[in-house]
């Protein structure tokens, strides 16, 4: 087991460049898997997480090729139509991987996905989708797989097209359906489709892939089915994936929360809009610059209030390290997450740190219309919701990571507090960070991996 031994006080100053999207990277990698021929994806962030999709793709018979951040990946027939208990275990996406073996082999077997817990994640949404484009979907209780094949008895594709419309915003449901709708027989709809960028992302790829997919309104998309008569399905290709906003969120409160000076080469402003909106209210700075974005310490910050919200709203990624920022702003600050159930928990690390903050569940006339997760998997023991007071003195502590973007904001927490903080259960940060320390480092962060 590994630890992070973090000293706080210095500010962070220099440059630091934005990685490869890690929500658009592992999409790219099951998009891959769709062709017989071979799939490269350039700017790859070296993750944990990307490492055991790998694993996955060999296990199903594909051979991976990784130079620096390019993989070439190529499976020309899948031998091996079931995801294992263990890999499953380790990340949530490697359910997407549905698609492929299902479209290939015409049948799947995939545990219920694991990857940091945030809640019930249900994959009701997209199973419920794959099911109407002609899936034959059945959960076995006893050993927590889903076995699935087509319900369709023609030698043509698994799955036909179908008008489909998600009962609440969706990200990963989105995905997968877009992946199913490419290889199915006929046209698909997505209505209440999700709007992130990384779905574009998703759906560029494809495209280039030889896909017919295209956003017809606002949460509309259209995807013409290929030919099924037509070898193969999809096509090789050559796609670079775009920055990481989660990483220029976490950098830029990383610079504003040890008063200190960054500049993120390879920032975009296009997709964290909201997020300098809020910077910008709460007293910080913000330069665009041709080839990245400067955020930088220029008087002292006040309290912003936020409510997380699919895209274009206020990301839930990047509420833990905006609530860990906002422990130093002059005010009541409150942070209201509707996207997910439980996803607060790094509030009990920064109150060992001495974080004032309070829990609470705010009173909602209509609780359905507002939070994004099924309402029958909540908890009554879980809060949504959180009144920060600031500015608040942080101290050294020894606290835990609950969850990958969890661990961002308490690394955080620990780099503005006095005192050499010990941080455990890095590993969740590995999932989604590459080189962490070594970043920080190099911008004047005080910070060192060590085996327990």
């Amino acid at each position: 087991m590994q630890k992070f031994v973090v000293t706080g006080g210095n500010k962070l100053k220099g440059t630091i460049t934005v990685s490869g999207a890690k929500n658009v990277a592992l999409k790219a990698l099951i998009a891959a898997c769709l062709t017989d021929e071979e799939v490269a994806i350039k700017n790859v962030p070296l993750i944990s997480d990307i490492y055991v999709m790998i694993d996955i793709i060999k296990e199903l018979g594909g051979k991976v090729k990784l130079t620096d951040h390019a993989i070439k990946i190529q499976i020309k027939k899948i031998k091996n139509n079931k995801i294992s208990l263990d890999s499953a275990a380790r990340i949530r996406t490697s359910f997407m991987f549905i698609v492929p073996l299902l479209l290939r082999s015409r049948n799947a077997m995939i545990p219920n996905p694991g990857g940091c817990r945030l809640g019930a994640r249900p994959v009701d949404r997209l199973l419920d989708g794959l099911k109407k484009m002609g899936a034959d979907i059945k959960y076995n209780t006893k050993d927590g797989f889903f076995y699935t094949k087509s319900s369709i008895s023609t030698k043509k594709s698994p799955l036909h097209g179908a008008s489909y419309t998600f009962e609440k915003n969706t990200h990963t449901g989105t995905e997968t359906l877009l992946l199913a709708a490419v290889c199915a027989n006929g046209k698909t709809i997505l209505n209440n489709a999700a709007e992130e960028p990384e779905i574009d992302e998703l759906i560029a790829l494809l495209n280039k892939m030889g896909a017919d997919v295209k956003r017809t309104k606002k949460r509309t998309i259209e995807i013409k089915g290929i030919d099924p008569g037509k070898k193969p399905l999809l096509h090789g290709t050559t796609f670079t994936i775009g920055p990481d906003r989660n990483e220029i969120i976490t950098f830029a409160c990383a610079a504003l929360i040890t008063k200190g000076d960054v500049f993120i080469k390879g920032a975009d402003e296009e997709y964290i809009k909201e997020f300098i909106e809020k910077l910008e209210k709460a007293g910080g700075g913000v330069e665009f610059k041709k080839d990245g974005i400067r955020f930088y310490y220029k008087k002292p910050l006040i309290a912003v209030n936020i409510e997380t919200k699919p895209f274009p709203g206020f990301m839930t990624d990047w509420q833990a390290p905006w609530g860990v920022l906002m422990t130093q702003a002059k005010g009541t600050s409150t942070i209201h997450e509707t996207v997910f159930e439980n996803k607060l928990g790094y509030i009990y690390e920064i109150q060992k740190m001495g974080a004032k903050t309070k829990l609470f569940n705010p009173k909602i006339k209509h609780p359905e219309k507002v939070y994004n997760f099924n309402l029958s998997d909540d908890d009554p023991t879980l809060f949504h919701a959180v009144k920060i007071k600031g500015p608040s003195s942080l101290h050294n502590a020894v606290v835990t990571m609950w969850d990958l973007r969890a661990g961002a904001a308490v690394v955080l927490a620990a780099l503005s507090a006095c005192g050499t903080s010990t941080i455990y259960d890095i590993d969740k940060l590995d999932r989604g960070y590459e080189k962490f320390e070594n970043r920080l480092d190099g911008i004047g962060a005080e910070i060192r991996r060590l085996n327990e």
